[in-house]
């Protein structure tokens, strides 16, 4: 069950990285295997949040993907600022998959970025052939959301 997570400091407001995460339509533009994404609903719950249910097809050598998620947008914390981005898995490859976001913004400037992911493949030999790169890939990922910040805030 491959698990990852990651934090790091940015020269971004957490608005800016929340809205960027938040763009899941954009994810083929700039995510590494990521090869076509759909907006099935979205809607605002009675807590406030918003909550949208996603298809992202993920291409990975000879394997090709569909997944359905729901991906729900926290709005800002009133005692700490921090907005958080949770997906959680509807259907698709998955036994399970989980992942969030959080970002911070911070007093000196920019903000604290925190990510984590946590999931397992049905397909045992596809469960196998990512486990060998899945650190690696989980930091590609992080690194490409930062290199697309760069892109759009300079």
């Amino acid at each position: 069950m491959p698990h990852h997570q990651d934090s790091r400091n940015l020269p971004y407001t957490a608005r800016q990285m929340f809205g960027l995460v938040a763009d899941v339509e954009r994810y083929p533009e700039f995510l590494p295997w990521n090869s076509a994404a759909r907006i099935r609903s979205r809607r605002t719950r009675q807590d406030g949040a918003e909550e949208i249910a996603a298809d992202l097809v993920i291409s990975f050598k000879v394997f090709r993907e569909k997944f359905g998620s729901r991906v729900v947008l926290w709005p800002e914390d009133p005692e700490t600022g921090t907005l958080r981005i949770d997906t959680e898995y509807l259907e698709g490859p998955f036994k399970y998959m989980r992942s969030g976001w959080a970002f911070t913004d911070r007093p000196e400037g920019g903000c604290h970025v925190e990510f984590f992911v946590d999931f397992e493949f049905r397909n045992a030999i596809l469960q196998r052939l990512i486990g060998v790169v899945f650190h690696e890939a989980m930091s590609r990922i992080v690194r490409a959301f930062e290199q697309r910040a760069r892109q759009l805030y300079g």
